[in-house]
């Protein structure tokens, strides 16, 4: 005879199964100049998603002065790359610091298979997975002209410099094309056309993501 305790005890461990396997946690690509901070924050608000950017938590870290922080400065001061170990603890440790969410937006991380590998690994942990790779597909040549619009009020020296910009975007495609390539053997790296209004990129990123979430329930 099974207990009421052992019962219960085996639907709610169901459950929170069943919710961990629905959250949506996304990578986020896009080109310098694509829009992906835009439309980072409308996937955030629609699907109350957290955006993680790893630069962004390199600076909180490091600033604050915490364990990892000071762990990832100490390679940094020596001109050396932080281990993906770093890295990752930096990630689980904004994962479970936020457990209210339904999913994640990885912004800048994984840009290599490891790292890729470190992160599904990360994921798994709890029983989750990536949900999809996003990429933003704009031509060279539109990313030339938004950056150097957006120089003449960013300040910013790489984005004043075609050579520079043509770079950033070779750099970008080749990081992009190895992890895509990851995830695409299990079907989930999905091209969007950045062309557009805001409110057309938006639209197709949502329907791509739907589309996702349809496939994988």
């Amino acid at each position: 005879m099974v207990s009421l305790r052992s019962f219960f005890s085996k639907f709610f461990k169901n459950t929170t199964t069943a919710k961990k396997s629905t959250m949506i946690n996304l990578i986020l690509f896009g080109p310098p100049g694509s829009g992906k901070g835009t439309q980072a924050a409308h996937l955030v608000e629609k699907y109350n998603l957290l955006h993680i950017s790893t630069g962004d938590l390199f600076r909180s870290e490091i600033g604050n002065k915490t364990t990892l922080g000071l762990e990832a400065k100490n390679y940094m001061d020596k001109g050396e790359l932080v281990p993906d170990t770093v890295t990752i603890n930096m990630l689980k440790k904004k994962v479970d610091e936020n457990p209210d969410v339904k999913g994640f937006i990885f912004d800048g991380f994984p840009r290599t298979i490891p790292q890729a590998e470190s992160l599904d690994a990360m994921l798994l942990e709890d029983g989750q997975s990536i949900t999809s790779l996003l990429a933003l597909e704009v031509e060279d040549k539109e990313i030339v002209k938004r950056l150097l619009e957006r120089a003449k009020t960013s300040g910013r020296s790489d984005d004043a410099d075609e050579n520079i910009i043509r770079n950033r975007i070779q750099v970008y495609l080749k990081n992009t094309a190895i992890v895509a390539g990851h995830y695409a053997k299990s079907n989930k790296s999905v091209t969007v056309n950045g062309i557009g209004t805001i409110e057309e990129v938006a639209a197709r990123l949502s329907a791509a993501i739907d589309k996702t979430l349809v496939h994988q329930s």
